[in-house]
């Protein structure tokens, strides 16, 4: 399913089958999750995409070739592709470990084809194997979602009382996370998202309401997924001095001006960007623990319109999945 143009629906192709190049490895798609981050690409919110483009960044697939450079790895190995595609692996950021804030990086299912197809090549360096006990289809939110929370549940500390604006895909698994921290968690949906309410505190949430509403207690943190500024001043609002507000999306709204009391008492906001390897093996290794369940509709691939609409829409429960 390509993008031809930002703000289009995306259009099937039958394209050649991708050749890896040195140090990637050819996959035969399993499955991979639908993102926000994927209608940013689409709807055109984010401006520079390569196109035409393969969508898709929550990649599960297993490997059927690769290139030259490419050694411990096998046919039928099954390993899961995020949005962090390749780094130059020689800048400062890189070689200090923060290889997220390569200048040089290209991402998965923007600068790089993705997982919106039969086939996908990937950096050997940015294929994580995927945990033996997850079915194709519940693994693939793992690999945004899923990482994305962790590094944005990371930047929270020892928060307590944490708070999730937005509870689609990403806040239903970080809540499992949490709570498996013993972390206290408050979830915040669209006003009158009864479902996902119902979600959250079937999932353990303490107190599940609009995002506009006051929580009933101060929290210590809050993470917000759902891409919009006018939350920020919100969840400052809702945070204790010395509190933090972690903005997790790629992309966001303009965040509207505040009162400096609003921020004042060493309150935080810190944005989350992309991901990095260490982030993966974490996650991935502690997912099965927990464990993690993910909860998916599924969608054909032919029908990715569809799941983005959905996603769009508000109408999903959990995270999507498109299986070719």
């Amino acid at each position: 399913m390509v993008l031809e143009r930002a703000g289009e629906p995306l259009v099937p192709k039958d394209l050649p089958e991708p050749v890896p190049g040195p140090g990637e490895v050819l996959l035969e798609v399993l499955a991979c999750g639908i993102c926000r981050t994927d209608l940013h690409v689409v709807d055109g919110e984010l401006t520079r995409p390569r196109l035409p483009l393969v969508p898709g960044h929550q990649v599960v697939g297993r490997i059927r070739a690769w290139g030259p450079g490419v050694a411990g790895l096998s046919v039928g190995d099954r390993v899961g592709v995020p949005w962090l595609g390749w780094t130059c692996g020689t800048c400062p950021a890189c070689l200090r470990g923060r290889e997220n804030l390569c200048p040089a990086a290209r991402f998965t299912g923007y600068d790089r084809d993705g997982g919106f197809a039969e086939r996908c090549v990937a950096d050997t360096r940015y294929c994580f194997p995927i945990p033996a006990g997850y079915p194709d289809r519940q693994a693939a939110p793992l690999l945004c979602a899923g990482l994305i929370g962790y590094r944005a549940l990371s930047m929270a500390g020892d928060a307590t009382r944490l708070g999730l604006y937005g509870f689609g895909a990403a806040a239903h698994i970080v809540i499992q996370l949490a709570r498996h921290q013993g972390r206290r968690v408050f979830a915040f949906t669209r006003r009158g998202d009864l479902p996902a309410q119902r979600f959250a505190r079937a999932l353990g949430a303490e107190w599940a309401g609009p995002s506009e509403d006051a929580p009933p207690e101060p929290l210590d943190a809050a993470l917000l997924f759902a891409p919009v500024g006018a939350l920020v001043p919100l969840a400052l609002q809702a945070i204790v001095p010395g509190g933090t507000v972690v903005c997790a999306g790629i992309h966001m709204s303009d965040i509207p001006s505040f009162p400096y009391a609003s921020l004042w008492g060493e309150r935080r906001i810190v944005s989350v960007a992309n991901l990095t390897r260490r982030d993966g093996e974490e996650f991935l290794a502690l997912a099965p623990k927990v464990p993690v369940r993910t909860e998916v509709t599924v969608f054909p691939l032919a029908a990715a319109n569809d799941a983005l609409a959905a996603l769009r829409d508000g109408r999903l429960v959990g995270a999507g999945v498109l299986e070719p």
